[in-house]
């Protein structure tokens, strides 16, 4: 007897795809990564560059990618199929980047290290009586921490370091030598990434029933303590000072070309497109959903917290900065430096340091837990959309699922050794790299602006929600945000600067060649697949790419293409007579 295959699933209800994907959307990168390039960049200058491009780039392509996977009822690879099957290769593309973005649970369970360590008193940074602890070490409580020479990673040039630092490099990493130098495994971080992992299968390992129970916690309650830590960051001595650096505008530096760089980056990491999470969490919605409204309130959302969160750190980091008499430059980070030094630095000077900290890394893990799942979820339904016979029965999911989570499990044992910091690094510096976003993002505006239609996406949306996009995003996905993505994307390139540890440590020359190969390994996806499909396909050229630059019938209705159709082949008899 024929096993029964399932239908594919839906949100149950409108607030859980809205929570799943503000969980997804506000992340690590909105607290530590934000506030740092704010303050770097020009303070509240680099808010005009930021807010450019997310109306340039991070909202039109947010609607893109949620009306793609809302119009086609499909994951992030088969929905190609019913807009443009040339541009499948997009598909494997963000695939392939999601499986090197699998690498960052290891954020997680450096994150949930400290989060056991937060019951201790003393909390184990401030003091230099452990084992891990050197003679350099300093602790908090020393008048060398309090003379003014305190630097941004918690150093006093090659004399002293601080508790906190040699908690971070000695107690969680047990930091070796270089990448050359694997080193032993630490099996409490080991047993940290292993709890993160079956957490994470367990949120979704039945689909959106579980996923869209879990997010209700992870991701408001990462909102509730961000309010709590705002609101206790403003009340600290010289909690003003650090918003005044946060926000103090510099126009000058607006003629940097780096600052425009790292806004645009900034901007469709926050916003999370050319991840396949958002085409998936959209592809789970009914097809009637006003999709519209829904993502320009969650773009609105992200951009709202990145800022909020840039006054609760920086309101910590200038109580830091006036505790320790020290400009606040001394003390500012970003990425693990801000959110596992300078901010347990922070946070252990406060009253109820315990109580703050458990608050900050709870943040922390359940931030990173939405964008972990998110993920995972992208690659679960491309597979099952791809095999819908034989993943939609009963227990295919959570078995696939079962399998692909011990996998990557083992694949990351080497990242809690002691050289899997110097691993982690190259990973996250190339392959999921500002240019390969790019790069896919330009990809998908050529594929629904210009193979597919703009005007007809404009259409979909119409005939969804009941409301037809300004034209502003018509323009976008046809000629702004291609046009922008192009020469960032060129930019990158030119501006590329070699990967160099925060220690002045230099990567072998193999190190280089295997990170330009991660980079370049989910860019080639998309010619590569265009070239094969080409050439697989029968016919004449003209009639090969008739076929393949735009599918005959229409993804969800009964409507069909004909008018677009016989555009597109007159187009191509000019073209290819």
């Amino acid at each position: 007897m024929e096993t029964k295959v399932e239908k594919r699933e839906q949100w149950s209800k409108k607030r859980e795809y809205i929570l799943a994907a503000a969980g997804n959307v506000v992340g690590l990168g909105n607290v530590w990564r934000f506030p740092y390039l704010c303050y770097k960049n020009g303070g509240g200058a680099f808010l005009f560059p930021y807010c450019l491009f997310a109306v340039l780039c991070g909202v039109p392509l947010f609607l893109l990618e949620t009306v793609i996977g809302q119009y086609t009822q499909e994951g992030a690879v088969t929905c190609w199929t019913k807009l443009c099957p040339l541009a499948q290769g997009i598909g494997y593309s963000i695939i392939v980047i999601q499986l090197y973005a699998r690498l960052y649970s290891i954020i997680l369970a450096w994150v949930l290290f400290y989060l056991i360590h937060c019951f201790r008193d003393p909390l184990p940074w401030t003091t230099c009586s452990n084992p891990w602890n050197t003679e350099k070490c300093v602790d908090l409580t020393s008048s060398a921490i309090h003379n003014g020479n305190l630097t941004a990673n918690g150093t006093r040039g090659n004399l002293t370091k601080s508790s906190v630092s040699e908690f971070w490099e000695r107690g969680l990493l047990s930091m070796s030598g270089g990448i050359e130098e694997v080193g032993a495994v630490k099996w409490e971080l080991l047993l940290c990434l292993l709890a993160c992992w079956v957490t994470c299968y367990f949120c979704i390992w039945k689909g959106v029933r579980s996923t869209g129970k879990v997010v209700y916690f992870t991701a408001v309650f990462p909102y509730v303590t961000l309010a709590i830590l705002l609101v206790r960051g403003l009340t600290l001595p010289g909690a003003w000072q650090g918003v005044v650096y946060y926000l103090y505008p510099d126009p000058s530096r607006l003629a940097d070309l780096q600052v425009w760089m790292e806004a645009c980056a900034q901007v469709l990491f926050s916003y999370g497109v050319a991840s396949g999470t958002i085409i998936t969490h959209g592809s789970y919605n009914k097809v009637k959903n006003n999709c519209y409204r829904d993502s320009l309130w969650l773009c609105v959302l992200n951009s709202c917290t990145s800022l909020v969160a840039g006054f609760a750190v920086f309101s910590v980091l200038g109580f830091m900065a006036h505790t320790h008499g020290v400009p606040i430059n001394m003390v500012v980070q970003s990425g693990p430096g801000l959110a596992f030094i300078a901010f347990p630095q922070a946070v252990a000077m406060m009253p109820l340091p315990q109580l703050w900290a458990v608050c900050f890394f709870t943040m922390l893990i359940l931030l990173g837990v939405d964008t972990l799942f998110s993920g995972l979820e992208t690659i679960t339904s491309s597979v099952i959309d791809m095999f819908p016979g034989h993943m939609r029965k009963p227990w295919r999911r959570e078995i696939f699922l079962f399998f692909f989570c011990s996998v990557c499990f083992i694949i990351q044992i080497p990242l809690t050794a002691q050289g899997g910091v110097y691993l982690f690094q190259l990973v996250d510096y190339y392959s999921a790299s500002g240019a390969c976003i790019l790069f896919v993002s330009l990809a998908q505006c050529v594929a629904v602006g210009w193979a597919f239609g703009s005007e007809q996406m404009c259409d979909a949306v119409e005939d969804m929600t009941g409301q037809r996009p300004w034209v502003l995003f018509k323009l976008c996905w046809r000629y702004f945000t291609p046009l922008t993505c192009m020469a960032c994307f060129i930019c990158s390139f030119l501006d590329y600067q070699p990967l160099t540890s925060s220690d002045g440590y230099v990567y072998p020359r193999w190190a280089y060649c295997l990170g330009w190969a991660m980079a370049l390994s989910s860019v080639v996806v998309v010619p590569i697949w265009a070239v094969g499909k080409i050439c697989l396909t029968e016919g004449t050229l003209r009639q090969r790419l008739l076929v393949l630059w735009h599918p005959v019938s229409d993804p969800v209705g009964p409507r069909t293409n004909k008018g677009h159709l016989k555009d597109t082949e007159m187009k191509l008899m000019t073209t290819f007579p």
